[in-house]
């Protein structure tokens, strides 16, 4: 998918992760709308490799969601590739619905349970070291929130990564500077995240996380790179992005839109 069609995708996706949101009456919105290029450029313009008909072939190359509260956005994308029906999405968190709040193992597509914040890296390095040991040439993607990284063990997993070489590992990092009580800089400060993660001996790459172009040209190398160390992108992006009145707010971390406000978001994405 070119960039053109990526950016209709993203639209799109957002569009379905409004009315999952507002349907069920609960979600993380802020966070997923903020996710979504990421996500969109990951899965349609060729950087990720699987197979819909077989989503456990063993060359696919494994995603991990460990911001799972941003679930919705993994689905609307999981569904129209195929993985299940797009059908489904409108059973989102509803009883008997596949698609609870965050992923499971039990939905297709998905590869770790998640949404306990800290735990996706240290997946994610786990399986690039047993595909490194097995001499299995998959790439393994973890996408965590920024907030996540107040975690000590997504720490613990990036000393674990650097030592051990995992250049088959690649941790992108949705910055979008707010976390579920506060803006990051105001609770507990991540900055100088730069020199941090340099400091524990990964390449890093910043990237405008809204650009389709800029995401596609700081992945594009990322299964034939020749440096030893894990790869991370720290993405900027904005929470909220795409509906004017959410976009760095904090209320829409999990608030759910109704009446007005839902019918201006659903114009704002039309």
């Amino acid at each position: 998918m070119d960039i053109k069609g990526l950016k209709i995708k993203s639209l799109w996706v957002r569009r379905q992760v409004l009315e999952m949101i507002a349907g069920a009456k609960k979600g993380h919105i802020g966070g997923a709308f903020s996710c979504a290029d990421i996500l969109t450029t990951l899965f349609y313009s060729g950087i990720l490799k699987f197979d819909v008909k077989n989503p456990n072939w063993p060359q696919r190359d494994r995603f991990i969601l460990s911001k799972g509260h941003s679930a919705a956005t993994l689905y609307a994308i999981l569904a129209d590739l195929g993985f299940f029906p797009v059908s489904e999405l409108k059973n989102f968190c509803s009883n008997n619905s596949i698609l609870g709040g965050h992923p499971d193992r039990r939905i297709p597509g998905i590869e770790a349970d998640t949404g306990s914040l800290g735990h996706g890296l240290g997946i994610g390095a786990g399986i690039a070291l047993s595909a490194k040991i097995n001499r299995v040439k998959f790439m393994n993607v973890v996408l965590m929130g920024d907030g996540e990284c107040d975690e000590g063990s997504v720490w613990e997993a990036s000393m674990f990564a650097a030592h051990h070489k995992l250049n088959n590992l690649v941790a992108i990092i949705d910055r979008n500077r707010q976390c579920v009580t506060d803006f990051t800089e105001d609770c507990l400060s991540l900055e100088p995240l730069i020199d941090k993660w340099r400091a524990f001996n990964w390449d890093v790459r910043v990237v405008d996380g809204h650009s389709h172009e800029d995401l596609f040209t700081s992945l594009g190398d990322f299964r034939t790179r020749l440096d030893s160390r894990p790869l991370v992108i720290i993405a900027k992006t904005i929470k909220g992005k795409g509906v004017s009145f959410m976009e760095g707010k904090l209320v829409w971390h999990h608030s759910v839109p109704e009446g007005n406000s839902l019918e201006l978001a659903r114009r704002e994405l039309s």
